[in-house]
């Protein structure tokens, strides 16, 4: 009854069963956050100190592990560029005569075997070959998975901190199409290769134990340091926009270097440099790089994957510009489902036999795949080159760049900085990633980094290790998928690539583009990374710029303290 009016007023309606069971959900829901709030668990993960729960951290952890999980894909095949293991050992003999297939050859009355030399790693890819790689790429999907299922646990568990580690964009494809070359045409071979992670993983270790990680850090040119993730998003994009590797936009001119591309997969040619010798043999010249299809000979622009991979973008963009979780993973989803549907233009499983044997694999959808030939697949004879000790420096530097500046922007993003610009928890993360790199190098992987994706775990209240266990725990998940995660194909990777760079860009924002000073040695660190295709080119044509534009200015400044001081003396 209405004290003043005197009137009475119906009773409220009874709870609808919908609102009684959603009442009874939260309600269990607090009294799992508080029981484990009181926990030795979540005493060890500072949940109350944190102001956070159980669930949230869950759920942090879920949209980070949505926001990265392309790494799987994307990493495995950037990788499988280089060969891995691969050889020309690995390659079985053909027949002359084309028409007879490779199991009759051997017993076929009219064939004659063609011994393989080094050419046999491109296209026509020796069939050998091919399975090899195909091989390679499952151990280096499991290899992905479990290296970044370990850097997630310790940087969980030891440091406390909602951040996901997985190997780097950047460093995979400075390791594939700089150090190692494609298909083993590079400087180095894989093997020695990861003989340089593994060094530049202990003393990365080493250099985070005696505190020393920050001030290196801080040593590189200010300019350089904010353009480099810039220059790596570009490259990145760059390797995104080709064939091989990505929606095959852009495609390879004899005459100005790229054009555009987007041919038929039948319209596509090798290139790479040869040698003919007098009785008309022709081979790969000693140490020259070559290449996958990206010569296109006709039919520009009438790719069926290219027009897909351009859906994927679109969908990745909306998806982007709207915050959606996990939005790179619904374009690369779509696609790759579209893909694998066989007898179409854009399959990924063709009518051949590599088409076949993949589409059976794929029909296993879950199994349990061992690691056989990346997993200590390390070597050190090529340690008294000069090209190891380059790769080796350049992988440090990178990661000192890449890794620290992640760090701390995730920190001061989650609110954990104080006035000195320290956190807590901040040596073990970076021993965490440290010791990540080692365990990526023995699985066979380009070396781990803490991703920038995980700002999205934090925007969703993750603020102990229990994010980052999360993400480890779906990464553990993911390696029952193999067969799934092995059949994405290139056309389905390249819109991540794409757009990943596109989120690398602003960085350029914090460049001084009014000081020629600050500006040129930026513009070079960028322009170089994907023109000369490298990261070490970069880095050292910016790092070298910034010497020349600033050597007559701290040389005044030399010649006035001398001066200053003989005025002193006398």
């Amino acid at each position: 009854m209405d004290v003043e009016s005197g009137t009475e007023h119906p009773p409220p309606p009874p709870p609808t069963v919908a609102a009684a069971a959603m009442a009874a959900v939260v309600s269990s829901i607090n009294r799992l956050n508080d029981y484990v709030a009181e926990s030795r668990i979540g005493k060890r993960f500072k949940i109350k100190e944190r102001n956070t729960s159980f669930t949230t951290e869950l759920r942090a952890g879920t949209a980070t592990f949505l926001t990265m999980a392309y790494i799987l894909a994307v990493n495995a095949s950037i990788l499988t560029d280089s060969g891995g293991t691969c050889s020309v050992a690995d390659c079985i003999p053909l027949c002359s005569d084309q028409s007879i297939s490779p199991a009759e050859c051997i017993n076929h009355p009219n064939s004659r075997l063609l011994n393989p030399d080094e050419s046999c790693k491109f296209n026509p890819v020796n069939p050998g070959y091919a399975a090899c790689l195909e091989r390679t790429k499952k151990d280096l999907i499991v290899a992905t998975a479990a290296s970044a299922l370990i850097g997630c646990l310790i940087m969980g568990i030891f440091a406390n901190l909602p951040l996901g580690l997985a190997p780097g964009m950047g460093a995979n494809a400075y390791f594939t199409y700089t150090v190692v070359g494609f298909h083993g045409s590079g400087s180095i071979p894989y093997r020695s290769a990861l003989a340089a992670i593994f060094i530049e993983g202990l003393i990365f270790l080493i250099i985070s134990a005696v505190g020393l990680r920050a001030k290196l850090a801080k040593m590189v040119p200010k300019p350089v340091r904010i353009s480099s993730s810039a220059g790596i998003g570009l490259f990145l994009a760059f390797i995104g926009l080709q064939g091989e590797q990505g929606i095959g936009l852009i495609g390879y001119s004899s005459s100005t270097l790229v054009t555009l591309g987007g041919c038929p997969r039948s319209a596509l040619a090798a290139v790479a440099p040869v040698v003919t010798s007098a009785n008309g043999t022709v081979s790969l010249l000693p140490g020259g790089a070559a290449s996958g299809g990206i010569l296109c000979l006709h039919d520009k622009m009438q790719s069926p994957t290219l027009w897909l991979g351009l859906v994927g973008v679109v969908i990745i963009s909306y998806s982007l510009m709207k915050n959606v979780k996990g939005g790179i993973i619904y374009g690369v989803v779509f696609v790759t489902a579209v893909s694998w549907f066989r007898n179409t233009a854009v399959t990924a499983f063709p009518n051949t036999p590599a088409g076949d044997g993949a589409y059976r694999y794929f029909k296993k959808v879950v199994s349990i795949q061992k690691i056989e030939s990346t997993a200590g697949a390390l070597r050190f004879t090529h340690v008294g080159s000069g090209r190891f000790w380059e790769a080796l420096v350049t992988f440090l530097y990178v990661d000192i760049l890449d890794t620290t500046g992640t760090l701390y922007s995730m920190a001061r993003f989650a609110g954990f900085l104080d006035s000195q610009g320290n956190f807590e928890g901040q040596y073990f993360a970076y021993m965490s990633d440290a010791a990540s790199i080692v365990v990526a190098s023995l699985l066979g992987s380009s070396p781990t980094t803490a991703f920038i994706e995980s700002s999205t775990g934090i925007r969703e209240g993750g603020r102990t290790g229990l994010t980052a266990v999360t993400v480890a725990m779906y990464f553990l998940m993911a390696l029952l998928f193999t067969p799934l995660l092995a059949s994405i194909p290139a056309w389905a990777v390249g819109p991540a690539l794409i757009l990943v760079g596109v989120l690398m860009m602003k960085a350029v924002a914090e460049v001084e583009w009014g000081d020629m000073r600050e500006a040129i040695p930026a513009f070079a660190t960028v322009v170089l990374m994907p023109a000369t295709y490298s990261i070490a080119n970069g880095l050292i044509g910016g790092i070298v710029a910034y010497i020349v534009l600033h050597v007559w200015e701290w040389s005044h400044k030399l010649w006035q303290k001398f001066k200053n001081r003989r005025n002193a003396q006398k």
